[in-house]
This record gives C-alpha cells, sequence and structure tokens, in this order.
C-alpha cells in the first residue's frame, strides 16, 4: 500500500511539472490554431520543422538528467552550499556547445527542410520559421537544466511560475508577429518561431534571476564550474544526450516507415502518437519525481529507501494510467474522431489505439523506472537498453512487417506495444539489479 505521507512527497514535486506540461499543451494548441489561419503549408511547415528542431535540441536537453541526479545527491547528503555546482557546470557547457550548433545549423535550415520536403510554398514557410527555432536551441537547453535544478531542490513551484510567465508571453508575441498587431511587423510563421524562441529567451532570464534571488546559498553561479564537477556532469549527461537524441530520430524513422504503409495509416499514427504523448505527461512528471526522491536517498546514503521509492512512485503512476487506459478503451473512437474526419483514416486509427490504452499501463511504469535510474545516475544502462530495444528490434521489425510484407498499421503497432514492453522489463530488470545504488560522482 502508498504510505500517504510519501504520495505527499511525490505530489508536491510533480504537480507543478504537470501544470508546467499542460501550459505547454495549451501553447501548442493555440499555436497551431494561430498558425493555422495562414493557410495549410503554414501549418504543415512548423509541423515538420518543429519535429526538426525538436530532434536538434535532443541531445542538450539530456543535461537535465546530469544536473537532477547530482544536484539531488548533493542535498541528500547535506552539501546544500554546493547543490547548485552541477547546475553551474550545465550551464557552461551547453552555451559552449549550443551557441555554434546554433549559428551553423541557422545556415544549414534550408537544406536541412529541403531534404525532408522539396513543396516551394512549404520551403518559404517553413525555413524561416526553422531558422527562428534554431537560434533558441540554447535557451531550451538552459530552461531544461533549470527545471531539472528546481525539482531536485524540491522548489518545482518555481518552474510551473516561469513556464506560465513565458507561455503567456509566447502568445502574446505570436499575436503580434504573426498578425501585425498592435504596430508591430505582419511576419506569419517567421513571427511564430521568433515569438517561441524570445519568450524561451526571456523565460531562462527569469530562472536565472529566481535562481540568483532564493538558491544563491547553494552556490548558484557562486564560482566557475571546477573540473571534476563538469566532467561528472558530462559522464552522466552524455548517455542520456544520445538517447534524446535517438528516441526522436526513431520517431521520424518510425513515420517514415507507416508513410510507406499508406497515408490514412500515417494520419492514424499521428493522431494516436499525438493523444499518447499529451496523456503521459502526468507520468513523465512522476518520474521527474522519482528521479529527485532517488538521488536524494542516496545521498542520504539510505539505498533501501531510494530502492522503495522508484516503487512506490510506479505504483502512482500505474494507479493513474489504469483509469486514463479504460477511458480510452472504451470512447476509442469519439476520441479519434476528435482528430481524424476521413473514416478510412478512423478505421485504421480504431484497433492500433485500443492498444495503445493497454501500451499506457506498461509506458507509465517505464517512465518511472527510466527516470529513477537516471536519478541515480545510471544513464548509461540506459541509454543501452533504449538503442537496442528501439533502433535494433522495434524499427527493423516494422519495417518488415509494413512495408516489406505488406502488413498495416495494426501489425506495426503491436509490435510497437512488444517494444515498449521489453523495454520496461528492461528498466525494471535493472531497477532491482541495484547495481545503481553503488554509482559514485562527484
Amino acid at each position: 500500500m502508498l504510505n500517504k505521507n510519501r504520495s505527499q512527497q511525490v505530489l508536491h514535486i510533480s504537480l507543478p511539472i504537470v501544470g508546467g506540461m499542460i501550459s505547454q499543451n495549451v501553447l501548442n494548441l493555440v499555436d497551431a490554431a494561430m498558425v493555422g489561419t495562414q493557410g495549410s503549408a503554414a501549418i504543415a511547415a512548423i509541423g515538420i520543422a518543429g519535429f526538426i528542431n525538436f530532434m536538434a535540441v535532443a541531445f542538450f536537453m539530456g543535461f537535465a538528467s546530469g544536473v537532477q541526479a547530482m544536484v539531488a545527491r548533493r542535498m541528500g547528503e547535506g552539501r546544500d552550499s554546493e547543490a547548485a555546482y552541477p547546475l553551474n557546470a550545465a550551464l557552461l557547457i551547453i552555451t559552449l556547445l549550443a551557441l555554434p550548433t546554433s549559428i551553423i545549423l541557422f545556415f544549414l535550415a534550408p537544406k536541412i527542410l529541403g531534404a525532408l520536403n522539396n513543396d516551394p510554398e512549404l520551403l518559404r514557410e517553413g525555413v524561416p520559421y526553422l531558422q527562428a527555432r534554431f537560434a533558441g536551441i540554447l535557451a531550451i537547453g538552459l530552461n531544461f537544466s533549470y527545471r531539472s535544478y528546481w525539482s531536485a531542490i524540491k522548489q518545482t513551484k518555481f518552474y510551473l511560475r516561469t513556464l506560465l510567465i513565458m507561455h503567456s508571453l509566447n502568445i502574446v508575441l505570436n499575436y503580434c508577429l504573426i498578425f501585425g498587431n498592435f504596430g508591430f511587423p505582419e511576419l506569419g510563421t517567421l513571427g511564430a518561431g521568433i515569438g517561441t524562441s524570445v519568450s524561451l529567451g526571456l523565460g531562462s532570464l527569469y530562472y536565472h534571476y529566481l535562481a540568483q534571488r532564493h538558491t544563491k546559498h547553494f552556490g548558484y553561479l557562486e564560482h566557475l564550474a571546477k573540473w571534476p564537477t563538469i566532467k561528472s556532469i558530462f559522464k552522466i549527461s552524455f548517455p542520456a544526450s544520445l538517447q534524446q537524441l535517438f528516441f526522436a530520430g526513431g520517431f521520424t524513422a518510425l513515420f517514415w516507415i507507416i508513410g510507406k504503409v499508406g497515408t490514412d495509416e500515417l494520419a492514424a499514427a499521428n493522431a494516436i502518437t499525438n493523444v499518447m504523448l499529451v496523456a503521459i505527461l502526468p507520468c513523465i512528471a512522476l518520474g521527474i519525481g522519482a528521479a529527485t526522491l532517488v538521488g536524494q536517498a542516496l545521498g542520504r546514503q539510505d539505498k533501501h529507501d531510494a530502492y522503495l521509492w522508484g516503487w512506490d512512485v510506479a505504483k502512482m503512476a500505474l494507479i493513474f494510467a489504469v483509469g486514463l487506459g479504460i477511458l480510452f478503451y472504451v470512447f476509442t473512437d469519439p476520441i479519434m474522431g476528435i482528430f481524424l474526419k476521413e473514416p478510412e483514416a478512423l478505421q485504421a486509427a480504431h484497433y492500433p489505439f485500443k492498444l495503445s490504452a493497454l501500451i499506457i499501463m506498461i509506458d507509465a511504469i517505464g517512465l518511472v523506472f527510466l527516470n529513477a535510474l537516471n536519478g541515480a545516475g545510471s544513464t548509461k544502462p540506459t541509454m543501452y537498453v533504449s538503442l537496442i530495444t528501439q533502433w535494433a528490434l522495434f524499427l527493423p521489425v516494422a519495417w518488415y512487417l509494413g512495408p516489406h510484407l505488406g502488413y498495416g498499421l495494426l501489425i506495426i503497432w503491436f509490435s510497437y506495444a512488444v517494444y515498449r514492453v521489453i523495454q520496461t522489463a528492461a528498466f525494471i530488470w535493472l531497477w532491482q539489479r541495484r547495481n545503481w545504488a553503488h554509482i559514485q560522482f562527484d
């Protein structure tokens, strides 16, 4: 049974993160509605460009795992005055790597987008938007590290506050720059990209202000990061960064495979994926909470308590996922009907979405243990599991069953379900081995 006090600790960390993620999805919907007024080419352009940008920033997002693991461990050890040192190191590394990356990708944007789609109208709308988003790579990397920092010191209210301000500002800027309101130039999709990147940059500055004001006693930017800390943060974060990068690339490959099967199947897969990515957000937030609690328990040298936190949070995630899975299973067609208007696409989505309703229960547990392992600093084994199950097992099987043998989306989605089960089982096996309990770092 779940202990009430332990459940409250998890929710104290996780609920603000859930709120921030919901805010992000509201922003995405408003963005889509605004850009949608510019025409089909515009909405298609930001869809493709947005995914390219996600792949570009995925590597820098991975540093959040190292920040959370190291900061939480120091808090548990009682080294409060040095708790922010890992964040200092991550901010330095991300800045040094992200700035040249942004510059290079900015000039390569036309070639990158052109390699995926050669429609002249789409390129006209998409290239300026993609360049504006590439300009915000640094801010995204910094923001994710700050988010993990707030989680590790159990101050996620600052994360939620910043996101609400940042997203509100983004909506206002988009309204001004897309349509040319209040004396601003009418820039269309370019305005949407500028609005997003500017709000991200201002969000980073606000994170800095909050950290400077409220966590100076934790050593925030007290001095330049020392080499042992830089070495440790990079050692922990690099596998997580690669995992993020290849996970994003894996979804690109999956949609390419399904696109070879048929347009209706691709539309169905997109709708199912979008719904599931939103639905799983609370489980991701619970996983982030688990990473903090595991790290702090290890800092106190209480390895058994760290082990229990993994299972306690997994039970909470499972309870949520069961309720959501039942809802999706019962109301499959009405939910899919919100996104799919063509009868053929709706029919293609019917059974795969029902299968997804079952998969979400598996994914909920897998996400918690993935984050719990990362919170303990065990990022390399989780990277191996993710790469092997996705790229060596699932994607080749999906291609073989789909485009090669000619089976439909349901068979591909069944192989996806098997892949998620194997991956979750591997994460649980790694957790049960408890090798993560012996990881040490500066």
